[in-house]
């Protein structure tokens, strides 16, 4: 194992090529990956944010979990996973080809793509699936840079890629027309799977999965991510997605002991309270005790639907007020008048 040195990732795959290694280049940081090497040429390649070969071919329908697991199992130890599966019939050649090198492009992309990165290499380390394919380097260099480049021009804002994914609550226009991948994004996107995991569920690779995010956030329904402020006192905490719906935060107003309450106290006489409702203390309401803890504002009687307010309370408004259902049905009434 060499020492580990933080350099571009692309250039150390290029200089092991040239020098015809077979081991492993392992890249660290988010979301890092590792790349395979066979005298020179890439035999597979893994990331964290990239679905592999099992996920891809167990989470479209292709494998059975069962059938794949019982593959890692048989050839792990001997890195004849991919042979198994095809002496067994599970798959032809150029399935399990065209699976393996889907993956190792996808997870390519995520490894190569930092300026500089930790590497590790690992003389001699072969991956278990075995060998399937052997690509050129250059070449696996050059598509991620081309995807990098892709992903620019859509939306240029790399930090989609690994936040959580949360969908707006109102699209920014009238009409939004979408396709099949982007709204099964959106259905399953619920404000705490990042890119990595929707791939993994819906067995997607992972930068489609990224193209197709940011397309939709390039729309404006996906919500950006907000860088959060650190403070090396506290711990960082996850922020919670937002409730759907909610249109405003509720912040209410703090106030010191010497200050009156803000909203006024009624202090005259009470309703009678009905057998259900608990006694009500005698006395006036205290202005000092108004805002304390374990304050209850007065309590009404219970009314049934419909029924008026007491000749008491409505007196102090200057009218009868014409109950509850009517005025609501008048409102609704109106309202509808309006959209004809």
């Amino acid at each position: 194992m060499k020492p580990s040195r933080t350099a571009a990732p692309g250039r150390l795959l290029t200089q092991a090529a040239g020098e015809r290694q077979t081991g492993a280049m392992v890249v660290g940081g988010q979301p890092g990956g590792t790349v395979y090497l066979i005298e020179g040429q890439v035999s597979y390649a893994e990331s964290a944010a990239a679905p592999g070969v099992g996920e891809l071919l167990t989470a479209s329908g292709r494998l059975a979990a069962r059938t794949w697991q019982a593959a890692l199992d048989a050839g792990t130890s001997r890195a004849r996973v991919g042979q198994i599966l095809l002496e067994q019939g599970h798959l032809t050649q150029g399935e399990l080809e065209l699976c393996v090198l889907g993956a190792t492009y996808d997870a390519a992309y995520f490894a190569l793509s930092p300026a500089a990165a930790p590497v590790d290499f690992l003389d001699g380390a072969i991956h278990w699936l075995g060998q399937v394919v052997r690509v050129d380097p250059a070449a696996v260099t050059r598509e991620a840079r081309r995807r990098t480049r892709l992903l620019d021009e859509i939306y240029p804002h790399p930090q989609l890629d690994t936040a959580p994914v949360i969908p707006v609550p109102r699209p920014p226009v009238e009409r939004v027309t979408l396709t099949a991948a982007q709204w099964e994004l959106l259905v399953h996107a619920d404000g705490q799977r990042t890119p990595a995991d929707l791939a993994q569920l819906l067995g997607r690779a992972g930068y489609a999965t990224i193209q197709e995010l940011r397309r939709l956030a390039a729309l404006g329904l996906i919500e950006a991510p907000e860088p959060r402020a650190r403070d090396n006192d506290n711990p960082d905490f996850v922020r919670l997605p937002r409730a759907r719906g909610t249109a405003v935060d509720v912040h209410r107003p703090v106030r010191s002991p010497g200050e009156g309450p803000t909203v006024p106290i009624r202090t005259g006489p009470r309703p009678a309270p009905t057998s259900g409702d608990p006694p009500e203390p005698a006395g006036e309401t205290d202005p000092a005790l108004a805002s304390g803890p374990g304050y209850r504002p007065p309590r009404l009687a219970r009314r049934k639907p419909g029924a008026k307010l007491p000749k008491e309370i409505a007196a102090d408004t200057g009218h009868v007020h014409p109950g509850t259902d009517e005025v609501l049905l008048k409102r609704i009434r109106t309202a509808l008048r309006a959209l004809r």
